[in-house]
């Protein structure tokens, strides 16, 4: 009976399979990037191995672009034809199950299929790194907690893989706001992987959201174990010290960062496009000129615009068509956001709201027209996280609503979002909720003069 790295029994029978199959799970924990190489190899040497082929298919389903979905589909098949040959055990039964439901539409339902498969066994690492980043998608923080925190007790001081659990949890607390833990907690999971660059981005994502960017940058900057060797995940680790540089003021050095890190590599990963979308709207709200950085994701977002694989992408592609002032490519996505939004699946929902307000309101803000642009985003603003990723790569689209109100003139209803901005990080102040309040009280006086007039 062979057992891998997670105290799982698997149905490998050649050792180097399995060595490759525990380097897999490792890369896969750590954003390295062998796992691709070492996935290939355990289905090389074992080409029968039905959770193998759903590990491709469900790697494939989280990429969020459709020529990769494709390949998601083409692993369900291959993985549901190795599963009649008969063999695999239990846990390998759900994942292929848990991939097959996705491919049919339901990103949730794969979550609750895997979740069967975690509780099995609670020291399943790997399947609970799935299920986290599946939630981390579909934007359930609360979830994410629930579920790691199930299998805490399995992943003691003597399992080969607690720092990425506790890395995982560290983020989970921090996306539903317990600060001071998350930090702890990511700390703690640093000195059992330290090259876990989940868990440090957890402890990054503590500091941009408590106002410390010096901690923050320190915290990078003396890390570089932890991400240097990552696949493009490294790209979102120099994204956050970007923005903690942002929030002080650096705007030089985060347009440095932007190209020669950033976007140093012109993916088109929708992950690593909006890093550099969002750092870009950022910027020109703090009334920076990006030059012609917009240009090349621009082009790129017309080239995905009938993707319509993530919500998330979507308007982030929004924020590079609207900030090149393309009225036609933005009318175009729009479009498409409008014909999927009438389809009775759970994409089509999540197109409707926050996808169509948000979409609609982001192109009228481009465009000037900023009092539609403030009814449009206000009414997507509280369903904002139900399009996935962090608190830090939504405020974005928290950043424009605010300043969408202040130019609309709607000033009570922009500090109020402003406020529930900062209670959200623990009444931490922000230099931008620092600045929009006081832009706000301006406004109210040279109101108030004028009244007086």
């Amino acid at each position: 009976m062979t057992y891998d790295i997670c105290q799982c029994q698997v149905t490998l029978s050649d050792a180097q399979a399995v060595r490759d199959w525990n380097g897999l799970i490792k890369a896969f924990l750590s954003h390295g990037t062998t796992a691709p190489k070492h996935l290939k190899a355990v289905l090389t040497a074992e080409p029968d191995f039905a959770m193998g082929h759903a590990v491709r298919g469900l790697f494939s389903m989280m990429m969020g672009r459709r020529e990769i979905i494709e390949v998601g589909h083409q692993a369900n098949t291959t993985a549901q034809e190795k599963l009649c040959l008969g063999g695999a055990n239990r846990r390998e039964t759900l994942w292929c199950e848990a991939l097959d439901v996705w491919v049919s539409g339901s990103a949730l339902g794969a979550i609750s299929t895997l979740e069967k498969a975690l509780a099995l066994n609670p020291a399943d690492t790997f399947t609970m790194k799935v299920i986290h980043a599946i939630r981390f998608i579909v934007g359930d923080s609360i979830g994410m907690r629930r579920s790691v925190e199930a299998v805490l007790q399995a992943h003691d001081a003597d399992h080969a893989l607690r720092g990425y659990t506790l890395g995982c949890y560290a983020f989970s607390l921090e996306e539903t706001g317990d600060y001071d833990a998350a930090e702890r907690v990511g700390l703690e999971g640093l000195t059992y992987a330290p090259d876990d660059a989940w868990g440090l981005h957890a402890v990054a994502h503590v500091y941009d959201m408590t106002h410390n960017p010096a901690k923050g940058i320190s915290l990078i900057d003396h890390n570089t174990t932890a991400w240097d060797h990552c696949n493009n995940f490294r790209f979102h680790v120099w994204w956050h010290k970007a923005l903690l540089h942002l929030d002080r003021g650096e705007y030089a050095y985060v347009l440095h960062l932007y190209d020669t890190k950033i976007r140093y590599e012109k993916t088109d990963d929708y992950r690593d496009f909006s890093n550099a979308s969002s750092l870009l709207t950022r910027l020109e709200l703090e009334g920076v000129d990006v030059g012609t950085r917009w240009s090349e994701l621009a082009d790129l977002a017309e080239s995905r615009s009938e993707d319509g694989c993530l919500v998330f992408a979507d308007l982030h592609y929004m924020l590079a068509l609207s900030g090149d002032s393309r009225a036609d490519a933005t009318s175009n996505l729009i479009g498409r956001v409008a014909r999927d939004a009438k389809t009775q699946t759970e994409a089509g929902r999540l197109m409707t709201i926050p996808g169509m307000s948000a979409a609609t309101g982001l192109a009228a803000f481009g465009e000037g027209r900023y009092d539609d642009a403030f009814h449009h985003l206000l009414s997507a603003q509280p369903h904002f996280g139900a399009m996935g990723g962090s608190h830090a790569q939504r405020d974005v689209f928290e950043r424009v609503t605010v300043d969408a109100g202040i130019r609309a003139g709607q000033l009570d209803q922009a500090e109020h979002l402003v406020r529930a901005r900062n209670k959200l990080r623990g009444g931490h102040i922000d230099t931008f909720g620092e600045t929009r309040l006081q832009t706000i009280s301006n406004a109210r006086r040279v109101a108030l003069s004028v009244a007086a007039q």
